[in-house]
C-alpha cells in the first residue's frame, strides 16, 4: 500500500490537487478499461467538492460542476470514459443505492468520486484510492492512501505543492 501526506492552501490548490489526481487516474482507467473508485473523506467544508470540481474540469468539462448533494450522483460523460460524482451526505439508507443501480456505475470505464462513503458501508466496493482532507491552521492536510497507484505517482502529486 502506498501513501503520501502533505499540505495545501485554499480553493485553487484544492482544485489543482483534483487535476493532479485526474492526470494519473483517468489515463489509468482507460488503459485498464475499468472503474476506479476514489473515496473522499473529510468534514463538511474540508474541500471534497472543490477537489471534485478540479478533477472534472481538468478532464475538459466546460459547464458548471454541480454538487450532487440532492441528486446523489452527477454523471459526466466523455468520449472514452465517464466520471461519476457521488455525494452521499443526505443518504438515509444504503439500500437506496441498490434501487438506483449503483453497481452499474462500477461496470464501466470510469472514475467515481465518492463523498461521504461511510454512509454507504456494505454497498460500495473497496476504494482504489482514499483521499483524506482535514483542516490545519491556515491550510488543509491531505493524505492519499492507495493500493492502485505506485509510490512514485503519489510523490509526483505531492511535488506539485
Amino acid at each position: 500500500m502506498a501513501n503520501v501526506k502533505f499540505s495545501i492552501t485554499g480553493e485553487e490548490e484544492t482544485q489543482k490537487l483534483g487535476a493532479a489526481v485526474a492526470s494519473i487516474t483517468v489515463p489509468l482507467c482507460q488503459k485498464l478499461n475499468k472503474s476506479i473508485l476514489i473515496n473522499l473523506e473529510g468534514d463538511l467544508g474540508a474541500g471534497k467538492t472543490t477537489f471534485s470540481r478540479g478533477f472534472i474540469l481538468s478532464c475538459g468539462y466546460k459547464d458548471i460542476v454541480r454538487s450532487p448533494t440532492y441528486t446523489l450522483v452527477e454523471p459526466y460523460d466523455f468520449d472514452k470514459f465517464s466520471i461519476y460524482h457521488f455525494d452521499l451526505y443526505r443518504l438515509l439508507d444504503p439500500e437506496e443505492l441498490e434501487y438506483m443501480g449503483i453497481r452499474d456505475y462500477f461496470d464501466k470505464t470510469s472514475v467515481s468520486l465518492i463523498e461521504w462513503p461511510d454512509k454507504a458501508q456494505g454497498v460500495l466496493p473497496q476504494p482504489d484510492i482514499t483521499i483524506y482532507l482535514s483542516y490545519a491552521d491556515n491550510s488543509r492536510n491531505v493524505e492519499i492512501v492507495t493500493e492502485l497507484l505506485q509510490q512514485d505517482e503519489l510523490d509526483s502529486i505531492k511535488a506539485q505543492f
